[in-house]
């Protein structure tokens, strides 16, 4: 790729004029490092359960994540988890058929636990209706996210579901009006790692008004179809970073805690591409910043989370 290194370049640039010269590295909290964990637990309100069953997760990721399977148990954990010393939660879930998550029975429990506590709340919002992402909004969420996908027959067969990438479209839309925060992922080779509507995913993204991007690289989880799949190329990825930062200059770019783990030249090309977050960095990522004189900063939180909130 013989204007990748320009490429970078130029996004490096744009990112320090507009964004500054600093990065901000983030433990999410399902994680550890380095003898620490974060403070920003994940939360299911369906357990394990998930009606689509999408061959990147089939649920698996749900399993690491705390279950609350009632708006009671939601605002008990929520109170324990701060007084815990947490700063924030994600509410997360598996999809029904149609591809939502339950949050009408939860929404007077999600108002509770901001009522009750400071935590910061996050949601993965899923192919979301405009009633659930008004009801979202009213009950005090801070931020939603939403996984883009820029191919119909991908997402189709991936997530195994009959609806194209209108839906995706209409869910950002009844986000931006019902007033809530939007952090978009887009999944580097999420058709079994092959690039394929990743570019489509950031011009659905380039059309609304986002808080961030999350940039994100196919993980082989064990047990699911996906885990022998051959990552995309760090390569690929940090050149979507840069067509990302060409195409929204003002916006900040993370990479997130979902890619495969120990790809230190993915974590060092990001920093390349002049990325603004990062979870779960190599060393060499921080190697690389130190040496580019950027101001680094450390949250215990989702790289989702505006670091004025982050703990």
């Amino acid at each position: 790729m013989p204007n990748l290194s320009r490429m970078l370049e130029d996004a490096r640039r744009i990112s320090w004029s507009n964004l500054g010269k600093r990065i901000t590295f983030f433990l999410p909290g399902m994680f550890f490092q380095n003898g620490q964990s974060g403070k920003f637990p994940a939360l299911s309100i369906t357990g394990s359960r998930c009606d689509l069953m999408c061959d990147h997760c089939q649920g698996k990721l749900l399993e690491s994540m705390i279950p609350v399977l009632g708006p009671e148990a939601l605002v008990e954990t929520c109170l324990a988890l701060e007084q815990q010393g947490n700063c924030g939660v994600l509410i997360s879930g598996g999809c029904n058929r149609d591809g939502c998550l339950p949050w009408e029975p939860f929404l007077p429990a999600i108002r509770a636990v901001k009522e009750k506590t400071r935590l910061f709340l996050s949601v993965h919002a899923g192919f979301i209706s405009e009633k659930d992402a008004t009801g979202l909004k009213q009950a005090g969420v801070d931020q939603a996210m939403v996984d883009v996908i820029g191919d119909d027959e991908t997402l189709q067969r991936i997530c195994h579901v009959p609806f194209g990438v209108e839906r995706i479209e209409e869910g950002l839309k009844a986000l931006q009006m019902a007033g809530l925060p939007i952090v978009p992922h887009i999944v580097c080779g999420i058709d079994f790692g092959r690039m394929r509507g990743e570019q489509k995913a950031l011009d659905i993204v380039a059309r609304f008004k986002v808080e961030q991007v999350v940039i994100l690289s196919l993980m082989g989880i064990p047990g699911t179809p996906v885990q022998r799949a051959t990552p995309p190329r760090a390569e690929d990825v940090a050149e979507l970073i840069a067509i990302t930062r060409l195409r929204m200059p003002r916006t900040p770019i993370s990479l997130g805690c979902a890619r495969p783990r120990g790809n230190d030249r993915l974590d060092v090309l990001a920093v390349d591409a002049g990325v603004n977050r990062m979870a779960l960095p190599a060393d060499e990522a921080i190697e690389r910043a130190q040496a580019y004189g950027l101001d680094i900063r450390y949250r215990r939180t989702c790289c989702s989370v505006p670091s004025d909130r982050a703990g």
